[in-house]
C-alpha cells in the first residue's frame, strides 16, 4: 500500500527530507522539463502580443530553474543526501532494500553542488517520484492539491 501525505508511517527508511519538499521538487523539476528549445532570443515585442510563449522557452536566466537550485541548495545536507538516495533508486541502479547502502554512498559523494547535480539530471523528477514509489511512498495526494 502507498504511502502518502498525511499516511501513517509504516515500513520503509525515515526520510530526513519530507515528502511534500520532494514533490515540490518533483512539481518544479517536470515544471522546467517543459521547457522548449528558445525560438525567439531577443524578442523586442510584448509578452502578451506573443501570447507569453517565451515562458515555455528554456532561457539562462529561467526563475524556475532558479528557484528549484536555490530550493534545493537551502536544504540540510541530510535532506540533499535523501534526494540523491531517492534519485539514484529511482534510476533503477538499486532496490529498495539497499536503502542503507545507498544512502551511505550518497553521503560520502556529497558535496555543495548537490542542487547543481540534481537539476542537471534531465529525468530527475521521473527518478525522484520512482525512488518514492519503491520505499512505498507517494505524491500523489501534494498534486492533485496543487495542479
Amino acid at each position: 500500500m502507498k504511502r502518502g501525505i498525511g499516511a501513517d508511517e509504516e515500513d520503509g527508511p525515515d526520510l530526513t527530507v519530507p515528502l511534500k519538499t520532494v514533490c515540490f521538487i518533483i512539481m518544479k523539476a517536470r515544471e522546467f522539463d517543459a521547457k522548449e528549445e528558445v525560438s525567439e532570443p531577443d524578442p523586442g515585442s510584448n509578452p502578451t502580443d506573443d501570447e507569453n510563449v517565451g515562458v515555455l522557452e528554456d532561457h539562462r536566466d529561467d526563475p524556475v530553474q532558479e528557484e528549484l537550485l536555490s530550493f534545493i541548495s537551502d536544504l540540510s545536507i541530510d535532506e540533499q543526501i535523501d534526494l540523491v538516495t531517492l534519485m539514484w533508486l529511482g534510476r533503477d541502479d538499486y532496490e529498495a532494500k539497499d536503502w542503507d547502502e545507498v544512502h551511505r554512498q550518497a553521503a560520502e559523494a556529497h558535496n555543495e553542488h548537490t542542487a547543481e547535480y540534481l537539476c542537471g539530471e534531465p529525468l530527475v523528477a521521473d527518478y525522484l517520484a520512482d525512488g518514492l514509489d519503491m520505499i512505498g511512498l507517494s505524491c500523489s495526494d501534494y498534486e492533485s492539491g496543487h495542479l
